[in-house]
């Protein structure tokens, strides 16, 4: 095995990175920017999708047309993360900016820290926006209702994907149909859409909703060949887990994916009825559209399904991002390390105005234009409740309180996280440089009170 050639002058130059760029990018340069006409943003959030459920990123299992269209006129992030692969912790830190130890979401159904603004405040009490959302809220109803803070809640319904987001989607259509005619002041559309979540519902019992190994033996063909690390459990904190026992048959878990690709679909078609009415209304060439997601789905690797694991299926998620204007098409990113905390910093360059305070997140900005900006080299996410992930270009460290075992996997040689080099002597400092970066992060955190 190779020996550790990871730069430690870099992890040391990197723990003020994300700090220091927020601050750079929130100087002059945004400043000189702001008498720019400010971008609507539409915000399209689903939830529980892996990043690469999309065939444009050659998935041959799911056929996603619509979420192909955004991407080849904007750029895909591949080394998009999570904050925390739980609903409620991600979502407050997309909608602040801040870590959920500081929003306060470390677990679902908790409302976002008091005091502590969510975009929909900032933008509209900073910059002048129209701000509304509609669907999925989760901090902490589950949905949008009329008293959550800094928007403007469209009505919807609750509850499961297949019922209710071609309504989300349908009434934030007809919103950009009638807003296409009123531009006195730009806005910001969230969409929250439910799938592919719908696919717990196949947990629930499964021997009720697909009785029998195979229900459509026609279908068999057509079947999702397993990840190859469908039986991959590599050891590690045992709150990382050993798998889901609950498939005892390799087609039952081949037909599990066929169905959640189906439910990406759905998705899909929802977003093209978006992406026509922005383009139909002439509002497309001013409009900032971020797709992204909550969390994954453990779609069947390390034997995983839904999320909760720190593994690279729950940790990352979709970052589409365009504007076509603004935006350089068709491209992949595979380099840069982005975080669900760099929507609002992003959001509020475009808008000409400071993020909120000690908003963590770097704006997207430069790199969706074609600069080359200083960026950071290491991002920190949460798993569970104290379970945390540092992510470097070629290391991925995870840790949980209190507990003696790490993992440490080489992701640029081990992509599908099959093998814990934690215990290689050769590579402790490279564990040591991970800690080191981690305790600099967690310094600088504002943890909100733990809840009652």
């Amino acid at each position: 095995m190779k020996r550790d050639t990871l730069d430690r002058r870099s992890f040391l130059r990197a723990s003020a990175s994300a700090a220091g760029a927020t601050a750079a990018l929130a100087s002059g340069a945004r400043l000189a920017r702001a008498a720019e006409p400010r971008p609507n943003f539409l915000l399209v959030l689903c939830d529980q999708m892996n990043l690469d459920a999309m065939s444009h990123l050659g998935n041959p299992h799911v056929r996603t047309p619509n979420l192909d269209r955004l991407a080849q006129r904007g750029v895909t992030f591949m080394e998009s993360h999570s904050t925390s692969p739980v609903c409620s912790p991600a979502r407050s830190s997309l909608v602040t900016g801040r870590m959920p130890v500081e929003t306060g979401v470390v677990h679902n159904d908790l409302p976002i820290r008091p005091g502590m603004p969510n975009l929909g405040e900032w933008l509209r009490d900073r910059a002048g926006y129209e701000t509304v959302y509609c669907g999925k809220w989760h901090l902490p109803q589950g949905y949008a209702y009329a008293g959550m803070p800094g928007f403007r809640a469209l009505p919807t319904g609750s509850g499961q994907g297949a019922l209710d987001d071609a309504w989300v989607s349908r009434t934030c259509e007809a919103y950009l149909r009638n807003r296409g005619r009123k531009r006195d002041e730009p806005f910001l559309l969230v969409a929250s859409f439910m799938q592919p979540h719908d696919i717990c519902y196949w947990m629930i019992g499964p021997e009720t909703l697909v009785p029998g190994e195979m229900p459509f033996p026609a279908l068999v063909d057509e079947l999702p060949a397993l990840p190859p690390n469908h039986k991959s459990f590599p050891d590690g904190p045992p709150q990382v887990g050993t798998g889901y026992p609950n498939f005892d048959t390799d087609l039952r878990w081949r037909y599990y994916l066929y169905c959640y690709y189906r439910m990406v679909e759905m998705l899909d078609s929802d977003v093209g009825r978006l992406l026509d009415a922005l383009e139909q209304t002439d509002l497309a060439d001013d409009t900032v559209v971020v797709f992204t997601a909550d969390h994954g789905e453990g779609a069947g690797r390390h034997s995983n399904v839904q999320k909760w694991h720190p593994y690279d299926e729950s940790m990352k998620v979709p970052m589409l991002c365009t504007c076509p204007s603004r935006v350089r098409p068709g491209l992949i990113d595979r380099t840069h390390l982005v975080s669900g905390l760099d929507v609002t910093s992003t959001f509020c360059d475009y808008a000409g105005i400071e993020p909120p305070p000690n908003a963590r997140g770097l704006s997207l900005r430069p790199l969706l234009e074609g600069r080359t900006p200083e960026w950071r080299d290491h991002l920190v996410c949460d798993w569970k409740a104290e379970g945390k992930i540092v992510r470097t270009p070629q290391y991925k460290l995870v840790t949980y309180a209190n507990e003696p075992q790490v993992q440490l996997f080489d992701m640029q040689q081990d992509p599908w996280e099959m093998t814990n080099l934690a215990g290689d002597a050769r590579l402790a400092g490279t564990i040591e440089d991970h800690r080191r970066l981690l305790r600099d992060w967690t310094s600088r955190l504002d943890p909100a009170p733990a809840p009652g």
